[in-house]
């Protein structure tokens, strides 16, 4: 079962509690009475189904950091994590519950880092993801400062979050030093250490195994496309 049915037709929100339950509790509706006794859900699958909630709610309260939610925007966050068509509904249930006043994007973006650990590689994920949605139609000053506000909630210190935001923003986005995150002319030595860092930080499997949804690791397999081909090109491999 893909993770947009699981949340439609289980009573996670008792498993989480807090906004995050609240979140799925309502979009669950009649399905938490019917599991109300059932086994609490192993830490993986809290894991798991916490990413997907946190993910649904700071990307639709992102649409709308600007004021204006558009179709470009949900349909991005659809192809960010991996929304097959036959569960469009499910996602678009929670994504428009999330825009409603429920709770604030802070208390989700809280809940999140203190199930995921702040600052983790998942939660990077998640930010890389709501940069994406917010290049839709260009970046606003509320945009921004959403991002800025979101990325301190989640764990991320000045430093992570420049790094972060000079991915987005940087006209040499596709500097392989910046993306290696080492100096113009290093040797061979350092180019290759700090390329393996970087996979064991940001690769898929790595999402997978901290419970990251199968449905939301394209933000990981295109920041890994990335190291790679930055690699290749300072390695010699790739022009």
């Amino acid at each position: 079962m893909g993770i947009w049915a699981t949340l439609a037709g289980t009573a996670i929100g008792l498993v989480i509690g807090g906004p995050l339950g609240a979140l799925a509790g309502a979009a669950a509706g009649g399905a938490v009475d019917a599991v109300r006794n059932a086994r609490p859900e192993r830490v993986l699958e809290r894991r798991r189904v916490a990413f997907t909630i946190a993910a649904i709610a700071l990307a639709a309260k992102m649409a709308r950091a600007d004021g204006e939610a558009t179709a470009a925007e949900f349909a991005t966050f659809q192809r960010l994590f991996h929304v097959e068509p036959g569960e469009a509904a499910n996602a678009r249930r929670f994504y428009d519950l999330a825009q409603s006043n429920m709770a604030g994007f802070e208390a989700y973006a809280r809940q999140a880092a203190s199930l995921l650990g702040p600052g983790s590689p998942t939660l990077e994920d998640l930010l890389d993801a709501l940069w994406l949605i917010a290049a839709v139609d260009g970046f606003t000053p509320a945009e921004l400062e959403y991002l800025e506000q979101v990325a301190s909630l989640l764990g991320f210190d000045a430093a992570a979050q420049a790094r972060i935001r000079r991915r987005h923003l940087s006209p040499a986005a596709d500097d392989p030093w910046a993306i290696l995150g080492v100096d113009p002319g290093a040797d061979a030595a350092t180019i290759r250490a700090a390329y393996h860092a970087l996979v064991k930080r940001y690769h898929p499997d790595r999402a997978l195994a901290e419970g990251v949804p199968a449905e939301f690791i394209r933000t990981a397999e295109t920041r890994m496309a990335d190291i790679n081909t930055a690699y290749d090109r300072l390695s010699g491999r790739r022009p």
